[in-house]
């Protein structure tokens, strides 16, 4: 068998749902541990950094909220994926991934939201500004309340599937708008200063720190989400068994 008929295969495997939970069992013990570890780690580094020249105390900042802002980005590419995986494949999995992952992605874009306000007060002077960066990511976070709302809101769990799929992947053009807003537009947020094709311009001893806990951030990420959609399969394990002893009771009745 090829390396790729192996791959395929493991992933048709992971479409079991029960395969799926027993591989999430084993997992998730280990991404929580390592997850502690990465943060125990990041705060570490962070807290040992001394601050910087211009910003002073409030550099800190940076290392939740950056991480979050990019959580925020990847979380909503992850659920585009799923919508893919729903509309394409019609993976079984799919959907529970894409439904689990908004509100993890609505709690990444808040935070952004929070820490960037609290680092621009001092550093800009107000609290928020209509520019196009900030804009566009609390679209974002609108676009993850509307699709939480939707999922809610329908009865059909596999036409919300498709429903929200299709909006997923409507709403994504938003991710590149906030990627290069900066780029695109005159606005008050700095310009990538971690992921350019010149390398970093920030300090490496800030940028240690940031990027430990960009990843802790990240296995936290997982983590969650692993966690949710176990949970949201053994939901709808128990609501199938309640609708079909309600059909059973209704028979004999």
């Amino acid at each position: 068998m090829s390396e790729n008929s192996l791959a395929i295969t493991k992933f048709s495997d992971l479409a079991n749902p029960t395969r799926f939970l027993t591989l999430v069992a084993r997992l998730l013990p280990w991404m929580a541990g390592t997850t502690v570890l990465l943060f125990a780690l990041g705060l570490y580094l962070g807290f040992a950094a001394e601050g910087d020249y211009q910003q002073g105390e409030t550099v800190r900042i940076m290392y939740v909220h950056v991480p979050a802002a990019w959580l925020s980005m990847m979380c909503y590419t992850v659920m585009a994926a799923s919508a893919i995986g729903t509309l394409v494949w019609r993976h079984p999995l799919a959907d529970v991934s894409a439904k689990t992952a908004a509100p993890l992605g609505a709690g990444f874009t808040l935070i952004a939201l929070i820490t960037g306000s609290l680092w621009g007060k001092p550093m800009w002077g107000t609290w928020w500004v209509w520019d196009a960066r900030l804009t566009s990511v609390f679209v974002l976070f609108l676009m993850y309340l509307g699709l939480i709302a939707l999922n809610r809101a329908m009865d059909d769990p596999s036409k919300a599937a498709r429903v929200s799929a299709v909006l997923i992947l409507v709403g994504f053009v938003n991710i590149p708008i906030i990627k290069f807003s900066v780029e695109w537009w005159n606005t008050l947020h700095q310009p990538a200063s971690v992921v350019r094709l010149d390398g970093p311009t920030i300090d490496p001893e800030f940028l240690r720190p940031l990027l430990v806990m960009a990843v802790a951030f990240t296995v936290l990420f997982f983590t969650l989400h692993l966690a949710a959609m176990r949970n949201e399969i053994l939901r709808r394990r128990v609501s199938a068994q309640r609708r079909l002893a309600a059909r059973m009771a209704a028979r004999e009745a």
